[in-house]
């Protein structure tokens, strides 16, 4: 196709100009052979990176198999992912689809009959600041970012917003509440600049939800599966929340979502309330247990870990006192390069980073430098991706403070 020529696709994405093929490892190559260290993976997606061996011959062996049979019957890799998936987080039961969007929607559902089968008619659920959970109506509304909202109103009612990490505030807000049925919260926000709950705010949210016989839903959408180097991220606090929505790492690439609940939450939605044509497809499915298996067989929780502190430490070690660089945050390999002033620009120069390799990176929340690296990078790795960074933040940040 002619680049220059109109596209015939919506203009949904302000994309970059280059044209991916195919990669290896945390490698990547675009179509005119130009080389890039992958330090995105998909926005968090390709945990086992591209390529994997016994990941593609999953897939492959799948795809000769069955990849599609609807949920009309059993598929028995479903049950399987779903023991696994209980057995990682000590909870009871599991709903598949196909995206973070879907399982966050479905999430929203649990918490809105578990209120109406308490006989509460307009439930309501406490979300956060800067919170993004999706595109949806429902989850759009439930986001806490009005550039996304624009244009979509009216948005759906039942939500309360309030501050990240501010028990007081979440106390206030609720106090004449008689309806609240949910506290929905990532436990790290991607999309909201990487802030992470902290582990205290995390075990009061769970002390408070038990006391007032609230759901406590946490949406490791994108900081789960191993990405901080627990296979939750709210296991770090210790506690088990009652519902859990799962995607983009689960299946390395394939499609793929998921609901995990427990107690009364793993028992609101009998048959017909909730739905699916392509979740949990044999396809996706065997993906998913064979990247979790690689998980598991490689190490990968401990690597993102040590890996992750690696990529962080050198970091701060490179930008430490230079003016405009404010703060390395996040856990394992789930990292924001904070800066004080906005940095957008920095996503594009990143691909012409030196003559041998570009770099992929993202910028979210305007000033934050996204980076969720496969969990298969190793320290020579992080360090080339650390050095990269640094300098093109370096030379970004010294450009801009010329008169």
């Amino acid at each position: 196709m002619n680049d220059l020529a109109p596209s015939p696709l919506m203009n949904t994405y302000a994309n970059l100009p280059v044209y991916l093929s195919h990669g290896e490892g945390v490698w990547l190559w675009d179509e005119g052979g130009r080389k890039y260290l992958d330090g995105l993976a998909g926005i968090a997606v390709n945990t086992l990176g591209h390529n994997h061996p016994r990941l593609v011959a999953a897939i492959t062996d799948q795809a000769k198999r069955i990849i599609h049979s609807s949920n009309i019957y059993k598929v028995r890799y479903q049950e399987q992912l779903a023991a696994k998936l209980c057995a990682l987080s000590g909870m009871d039961n599991v709903f598949f689809c196909n995206s973070g969007l879907e399982a966050n929607e479905a999430a929203l559902k649990i918490a809105r009959k578990f209120g109406h089968d308490k006989g509460i008619e307009a439930p309501e659920i406490v979300v956060y600041d800067d919170a993004f959970h999706g595109r949806s109506l429902a989850t759009l509304s439930a986001t806490g970012n009005a550039k996304v909202q624009k244009g979509f109103a009216p948005l759906v009612p039942g939500f309360v917003r309030v501050p990240m990490n501010d028990l007081a505030a979440l106390e206030a807000a609720t106090a004449q509440r008689k309806n609240v049925v949910a506290v929905f919260i990532e436990a790290i926000q991607g999309e909201g600049g990487i802030n992470a709950a902290q582990i205290e705010y995390l075990r009061a949210l769970r002390a408070l939800c038990d006391a007032r016989g609230w759901l406590l839903m946490i949406d490791e959408v994108q900081c789960g599966m191993g990405r901080t180097g627990k296979w939750f991220a709210h296991q770090w606090a210790g506690i088990v929340p009652d519902v859990m929505p799962l995607a983009k790492g689960l299946a390395s690439g394939v499609p793929v979502g998921a609901v995990v609940a427990r107690g009364a939450a793993a028992r609101v939605f009998g048959p017909g309330n909730h739905g699916t044509t392509f979740g949990g497809n044999p396809l996706a499915m065997r993906a998913a247990l064979e990247t979790l298996a690689v998980i598991e067989d490689d190490g990968l929780l401990q690597n993102a870990g040590k890996v992750g502190a690696h990529l962080a430490a050198t970091l701060r070690s490179r930008l430490g006192g230079i003016a405009g660089f404010e703060e390395v945050r996040g856990r394992g390999l789930m990292l924001g390069v904070v800066l004080d002033r906005p940095c957008t620009p920095l996503a594009l120069s990143a691909l012409g980073y030196c003559d041998d390799y570009g770099l992929l990176i993202n910028v979210t929340q305007e000033r934050v430098v996204r980076l969720l690296p496969a969990l298969v990078m190793n320290e020579d790795e992080a360090l080339l991706l650390a050095e990269g960074v640094a300098r093109l933040v370096t030379d970004f940040l010294l450009a801009d403070a010329k008169p």
